[in-house]
């Protein structure tokens, strides 16, 4: 290959592939719930044996990752509007994907307690 031509796989394409996989996630969240919630008109046990599912620990990891996943999109999306529709947006890409991730950060570590709060609660005592 020529030099120059071969994609390197730079901040850009990840934070694309990001988006990409948080917006699928979140796709197949909502379709989980809206199965499980529609269970209440078809068996009203059932659907309780699956809420009581969801107060699992391992449900509470994958909410923490729902959150995170949520996040993450919502702050890339607004990224990408900037990067389409301000004048100095494409310019300034780079610079904007990192201060995404920073507050993404800080609000995922923000977010701990109240999401892992209680599973922390259940398996290591109040």
């Amino acid at each position: 290959m020529p030099a120059g031509t071969l994609y390197r796989g730079r901040e850009g394409m990840w934070s694309w592939v990001a988006h990409r996989v948080t917006g699928v996630l979140i796709f197949f969240f909502l379709f989980v719930h809206v199965l499980d919630t529609s269970l209440v008109r078809v068996s009203p046990e059932a659907y309780d044996d699956v809420v009581a599912t969801y107060k699992t620990p391992i449900v509470s990891l994958l909410e923490y990752g729902l959150v995170a996943a949520v996040l993450f999109h919502a702050l890339n999306g607004l990224r990408v509007i900037a990067v389409d529709f301000w004048s100095k947006g494409a310019r300034l890409q780079k610079p904007m994907l990192w201060i995404v991730v920073g507050i993404w950060a800080v609000l995922m570590v923000g977010a701990i307690y109240p999401v892992l709060g209680h599973t922390a609660r259940e398996l290591f005592g109040s």
